[in-house]
């Protein structure tokens, strides 16, 4: 579940909200509730049309006067988003804006409600000790990049500054308590001419891409939906010939996605507060654009990268390891690989096809699956063979990415653990518990966009008996009969009641039907995959 979401910011998404229950067939006719709500009287509705018109305007004008020109600017900005495209998305033409930058000047872009970002052409230059980057409008007459600079931005230099920006590089920019844990970054450009006082330590031939690596880093879902795939986003056009400069730098952070950042750059990340060299470039890109929660746009990206682009990128950054991963499983004799190769039995099951892996993603405390022993025993008796996977926050995401790679079928309960189904093969099934009042959080940030990767999705919803909230409250209380009504109370009752205190015991003769329909899938692909090989 995604750190301190709020619900109410994202009410424009609840239209999207259904998870097909096989169970219920009301889901076949799903707007005939607009059907019955439709009917009405149109003699009279035609008599108070302009009156209504009229009032509505009067409302709006009052309504956004008082947003707009407000002491919050993020309220104001958080309330016009309501309006935004559907998909979440940048639209084509703020995709376009800052798409050429003349050189010596800033172009920034802040239309999007989830982050800035700004473009410096010409002579950048770092100051960390003054959290500033610096531009000259125009190169010395020896070359670029051989100039010094001046650290000294007191009052008596200010009439050499042409422009003034400020930014905080995080893609949370409508959480204005996150964004404050935020070092926020001037951009200043200034003259050519203004004095002499220090010089590049360290010049650079490839662009910058600037960003923070604090907020709600330490949460798996945020550290891909806000850092990694923003990163990608950014970056992935300039084929590894760019520089990453990380604000609040961390070095677990550094050593655990190390393997995908070399698939991004060819040289050493630069820690911005702790180096304080002056770092020149001939560009700078500050801040990182996001399309939606775990999603990539293709209209939005150069040579209509997808989703499944991004796996690539990943299958390519972990394979190494991999690699080196069986090869100590052959040492030690979990893996013999050439009694196997010559095995008559071996030969035997290989024309045989492999019991569909099952991959279990394991909780404990808060959603945790209570009876998670008897779905491993359910599991094997359809079939499957099953492992448990327990991935913690130092778990190596290699070791991760080699099991959710090598599986047919991931079963998971709500929450940031999921966000492995990136690792997952297209065409593979996903099958996500969704606890009570969980519905709206788990198909925006998993199901549609596993669905995007290419992977057969399959939600299931608990009953209210399938919850341990259900001990706690009358089976009336609207905690279990009208979640939708509870969440609108806010993000943090919507935490302390469904995510914190709510554990699941799995009715398996009805989850069963869910194994069942994955089981019978992942064989059918296997056979076909079997009859290509062998044609």
């Amino acid at each position: 579940m995604v750190k301190n979401q709020r619900y109410s910011e994202f009410q424009w998404k609840k239209s999207k909200e259904h998870t097909v229950d096989e169970d219920d067939d009301n889901y076949l006719h799903p707007f005939a509730f607009i059907c019955k709500k439709s009917c009405c009287n149109h003699k009279r509705a035609k008599y108070k049309l302009w009156f209504f018109i009229f009032l509505s305007l009067i409302s709006c004008t009052l309504f956004l006067a008082t947003q707009l020109f407000s002491s919050n600017p993020t309220a104001a900005l958080s309330f016009l988003y309501s309006f935004r495209v559907d998909n979440g998305s940048e639209t084509d033409v703020n995709a376009s804006r800052c798409s050429s930058v003349p050189n010596g000047t800033i172009c920034c872009d802040r239309s999007s409600f989830r982050s800035d970002i700004c473009i410096m052409k010409g002579d950048v230059r770092t100051l960390s000790v003054s959290s500033s980057i610096f531009l000259y409008g125009a190169t010395s007459p020896s070359g670029h990049l051989t100039g010094i600079i001046d650290d000294d931005d007191d009052e008596g230099k200010k009439e050499h500054v042409i422009q003034h920006e400020k930014i905080r590089p995080y893609t949370r920019k409508w959480e204005p308590e996150v964004m404050d844990t935020i070092t926020e970054l001037d951009l200043i450009v200034k003259r050519k001419d203004f004095g002499v006082r220090r010089s590049c330590d360290v010049v650079h031939n490839v662009p910058a891409v600037f960003f923070s690596t604090a907020g709600y880093t330490g949460n798996l879902f945020h550290e891909f939906n806000d850092g990694i795939l923003p990163l990608y986003i950014t970056s992935q056009h300039l084929n590894k010939k760019v520089v990453f400069v990380i604000l609040e730098y961390h070095n677990w952070w550094i050593t655990k996605y190390r393997d995908i950042l070399s698939q991004l750059s060819d040289f050493p990340v630069i820690d911005f507060n702790g180096d304080k060299r002056i770092h020149c470039f001939p560009e700078a890109i500050v801040g990182l654009r996001i399309h939606d929660d775990l999603t990539i746009d293709s209209s939005l990206m150069e040579n209509n990268k997808t989703l499944g682009d991004f796996r690539d990128l990943l299958d390519r950054a972990y394979w190494p390891r991999i690699r080196g991963l069986l090869k100590e499983e052959e040492r030690e004799g979990q893996l013999n690989m050439a009694k196997s190769t010559f095995s008559p039995s071996s030969r035997t099951r290989r024309k045989a096809v492999k019991k569909p892996k099952l991959v279990i993603i394991s909780r404990n405390g808060s959603r945790a699956i209570s009876n998670e022993d008897k779905l491993v025993k359910t599991a094997k008796s359809i079939g499957f063979s099953v492992e448990v996977l327990k991935p913690v926050r130092t778990t190596e995401l290699a070791k991760v990415y080699k099991v959710l790679n090598s599986s047919d079928v991931m079963v998971g309960v709500h929450g940031a653990a999921l966000t492995h189904f990136l690792f997952m093969r297209p065409g593979s099934v996903f099958i996500q518990v969704i606890p009570i009042g969980t519905d709206w959080a788990a198909e925006t940030y998993y199901a549609e966009p596993s669905r995007m990767l290419g992977l057969r999705y399959i939600g299931y919803k608990i009953l209210p008996k399938e919850s341990s909230l259900y001990d706690d409250y009358e089976k009336n209380d609207p905690i279990l009969s009208d979640p939708s009504s509870l969440n609108k109370k806010g993000w943090d009752f919507t935490k302390k009641i469904y995510l914190d205190r709510q554990i699941v015991r799995l009715n398996l003769r009805r989850f069963r039907k869910r194994l069942l329909r994955a089981y019978n899938y992942s064989i059918a692909r296997k056979n076909k995959l079997r009859h290509h090989q062998l044609q």
